[in-house]
């Protein structure tokens, strides 16, 4: 059997593990990746130790259901790391990308143990089609390559500029590595970072920590901030859990968001604590104002009640599952709360927290919702903005203008456009109504965020991880 792993970042990874693992009937796997950094993707390359993991170690292990693998690789490496609000490492994610590399190289190593004939071609893929029972590839060198199965690792999309602001003097289209792009910001200027997510605040800490004396104001529609990781507690659900949601879709034949919904609560009654109050407090999350916001949700990461936390795990463990058996109509009532379940979902780390924390009582950071322009003039950035319930901004002007949107969930990666063009022209995919892509050949399998019809919230590590070990089963299975 020929395995051509188109990408290799985490979901490569995830996939050649449970490969090592699963089979004893040797092949040969080719991987291509062009970029110099193998095995790391866009997330975990070289870049400032300020750029963190934003999650505790049990949940960032690449090897599907083997929570402590990663801390067992990190060691006393964490030791230096320790988030001390939270009780965990929180290394540089350049330090993550090591783990990543371990674990990729180590598959490598059993695999040609085992017989496996193993290649890694550094050459872009630009078109791939169906050729008889296989599959034809061919990279931007002109060379040919055959496959029996094809695995798109091609990785997540790259932000949007949403305010044409692209070749403007001091705009930053995409802020990653921040190495290299914090290196062109004055350390005087005012800065303006669109968005206020995980990677606007990678970008506030990271300033910060350059010593940056100028002015910094997250500009965004909503206005809203991650929430806090909270201290981990040992305590694993009963209740929202894969095996209860199938036993409710073989029950009824359906599982709604009301039956989801039933499950927090239970979950939440076992342990004593009002279900209401809990649901309250997630949606005061897109009208709260954001510093108070902050304040409280810093001040509770050792707060004992397991609500966020059985929220936070299972939207990640439980909700790609979850997602597929949803009506339509439910997924729309959760795609209506989408700042709030990224928010919940993908957390800021305590110590960034504090940081962020520090930096608005000094009144150096800002955040300001009701963002409607940008506009490039004279060197100069000027925004556009509503006086909302915040205080809000009006107009302002900028020095520099840092981009942090992140790219839409299942969105095409700019690099792998010819490639996913080459699959639609030739049937052997289409693309979800939602995003993303589909296979329509079984031996076609799409590992990562652009897998379509995946939940509204960009992949996390623990979802991945799933589905490379999904991936590899049925490659496995074919064979056998």
């Amino acid at each position: 059997m020929d395995i051509a792993i188109v990408g290799a970042g985490a979901a490569a990874v995830g996939l050649l593990d449970t490969l090592a693992a699963t089979t004893d009937s040797p092949g040969a796997i080719t991987v291509f990746e062009p970029s110099p950094h193998l095995w790391r993707g866009r997330p975990y390359g070289p870049d400032l130790d300020t750029v963190l993991v934003n999650a505790p170690p049990a949940i960032m292990s690449i090897r599907h259901l083997d929570f402590g693998h990663y801390a067992a690789w990190l060691g006393t490496r964490g030791t230096a790391h320790l988030d001390e609000r939270l009780g965990r490492p929180l290394v540089p994610r350049a330090l993550y990308g090591e783990y990543l590399t371990h674990t990729a190289e180590t598959a490598l190593a059993t695999l040609r143990e085992d017989g496996w004939r193993v290649r890694i071609v550094t050459v872009r893929v630009t078109g791939v089609a169906r050729s008889g029972a296989n599959w034809s590839l061919r990279t931007e060198d002109g060379r040919g390559y055959e496959a029996d199965h094809v695995a798109l690792c091609v990785g997540g999309g790259t932000p949007q500029d949403h305010y044409g602001l692209g070749g403007a003097s001091g705009f930053v289209d995409d802020p990653y590595p921040l190495a290299r792009t914090l290196d062109r910001v004055p350390p005087g200027s005012s800065i303006a970072v669109i968005g206020s997510g995980l990677t606007a605040v990678d970008i506030v800490v990271s300033l910060a920590a350059r010593g940056h004396t100028g002015p910094i104001t997250l500009l965004s529609r909503s206005g809203v901030l991650p929430h806090v990781w909270q201290r981990p507690v040992e305590h694993r659900p009963q209740h929202v859990t894969v095996e209860r949601v199938a036993a409710l879709h073989r029950q009824h034949g359906a599982v709604t968001l009301d039956d989801l919904i039933g499950l927090l609560g239970a979950e939440l009654a076992e342990a004593g604590e009002d279900f209401e109050a809990f649901v309250a407090d997630l949606l005061a999350t897109e009208s709260e104002e954001p510093v108070r916001r902050l304040r409280a949700q810093l001040a509770a990461v050792d707060d004992s009640r397991i609500g966020r936390r059985v929220l936070q795990e299972t939207v990640h463990s439980v909700g790609p599952y979850a997602w597929r058996l949803l009506p339509e109509p439910d997924r729309v009532r959760l795609r209506h709360h989408f700042r709030m379940a990224t928010s919940v979902a993908s957390p800021m780390v305590p110590v960034n927290a504090a940081t962020m924390m520090r930096l608005l009582d000094s009144g150096q950071l800002a955040v300001t919702a009701g963002l409607r322009k940008i506009e490039a003039a004279d060197g100069m950035f000027r925004v556009h903005g509503d006086h909302g319930d915040h205080g809000d901004h009006g107009d302002r002007t900028f020095d520099t203008v840092i981009n942090a949107v992140n790219p839409a969930p299942r969105a095409v990666p700019g690099t792998a456009g010819p490639l996913v063009t080459a699959l639609l022209a030739d049937g052997s995919a289409e693309l979800h109504p939602a995003g993303g892509l589909m296979p329509t050949d079984p031996r076609l399998h799409v590992v990562g965020d652009l897998a379509g019809g995946g939940p509204f919230i960009t992949s996390s590590i623990a979802g991945i991880a799933a589905q490379a070990a999904g991936a590899a089963q049925t490659i496995v299975a074919a064979r056998d």
